[in-house]
């Protein structure tokens, strides 16, 4: 009997001490984590961003505080070597958009993907070619024309920052339409959608989520996006209809796809361990309802990728982004 409750003492204490060895062993954050976001206020990576720390925040999904901070400088260039020059310290993750690459390439910022750790692929965002609801044309067709009457340079295309995403996908469009626009960069998607429903602006390519509410409101209309496959979301959000109402601009004429990276990185040297914590925390993420609800309203596709398979995913979008950069002429000089 005694011999039996000694075992039993013994093998809790092995259990206990296993567990305590366990969790010393795992890491978490000791101080509140800085969400970087290398755009301005109102945009999809600032939506995401503090959406993600509301999620965190309701679910008690982290012991520290998230807090989200915007470093749009240098064409988000301030965000990334901030986190670059962050080595050693865990408490710091920077949420990504096509900047990941068009920054450096475009002004010789000293800076690389691979000069922080990878942690997650959230999801890709899809680009919509939008216009006042006010203008005559509901129609890529009835656009096209519009562009094409007015003069080289007449149309003003609306976009986030300089020989970023938006531009890239401007130059597509002038080289697919034979014309050129007059291209006015904004801080963010948020004053974007909002300079063109106050028709400052004759057309965007923003993102669902950056104009789902103007959308809503009946102040902009979608025309076509630029992807492969129409997108699938079929609850109504205007007018009757829902994101995968709307075309291809490729079935439109305009053999045009771009989608864009919503991911995850950390700062150099993290460990394994700090990796994997934050990859668990972007699962629970995702698991809840109001993730389901963000990804549902910003017509997203919800690809997730960790580990090398994300690291992969990053090193052949740098290159494809290399070669978009080179065509358009936006590379810096050597």
């Amino acid at each position: 009997m005694k011999h039996s409750v000694l075992h039993t003492a013994l093998a809790a204490i092995a259990i206990f001490g296993a567990g305590n060895m366990s969790a010393s062993a795992a890491w978490e954050p000791v101080r509140p984590v800085e969400f970087i976001v290398p755009a301005g206020t109102g945009g999809g990576a600032d939506q995401m961003a503090r959406t993600i720390q509301g999620i965190v925040t309701k679910h008690s999904l982290m012991k520290q505080p998230m807090v989200v901070i915007n470093k749009s400088g240098g064409a988000g260039g301030e965000g990334f070597l901030d986190v670059k020059g962050s080595g050693n310290n865990p408490h710091k993750i920077i949420i990504t958009l096509s900047n990941l690459f068009t920054t450096p390439l475009a002004t010789g910022i000293p800076f690389n993907w691979k000069d922080m750790t990878p942690v997650a692929m959230l999801a890709l965002d899809e680009f919509v070619l939008w216009v006042n609801a006010e203008k005559p044309y509901t129609t890529v067709k009835d656009y096209v024309a519009a562009v094409k009457q007015a003069p080289a340079g007449g149309m003003k295309m609306g976009g986030t920052g300089s020989k970023q995403e938006d531009q890239i996908i401007t130059v597509a469009l002038e080289k697919a339409i034979g014309t050129k626009f007059t291209y006015i960069p904004y801080k963010g998607g948020g004053e974007v959608a909002v300079q063109l429903v106050g028709n400052h602006v004759d057309s965007t390519v923003n993102n669902p989520i950056e104009a789902v509410a103007q959308w809503r409101g009946g102040k902009l209309r979608p025309l076509c996006v630029f992807d492969g496959k129409q997108m699938t979301y079929d609850e109504v959000v205007a007018d009757g209809k829902g994101w995968k109402d709307i075309p291809t601009c490729k079935s439109q004429g305009l053999d045009i796809e771009y989608l864009m990276l919503r991911g995850i990185f950390m700062s150099p040297k993290a460990t394994k361990d700090q990796v994997e914590y934050y990859v668990e925390l972007f699962k629970k993420v995702r698991a809840t309802p109001e993730w389901q609800d963000f990804m549902k309203s910003g017509a997203f596709n919800t690809t997730f990728l960790t580990g090398a398979e994300y690291a992969k995913w990053v090193e052949t979008e740098e290159k494809r982004h290399e070669a978009l950069m080179k065509e358009a002429g936006f590379l810096a000089a050597p």
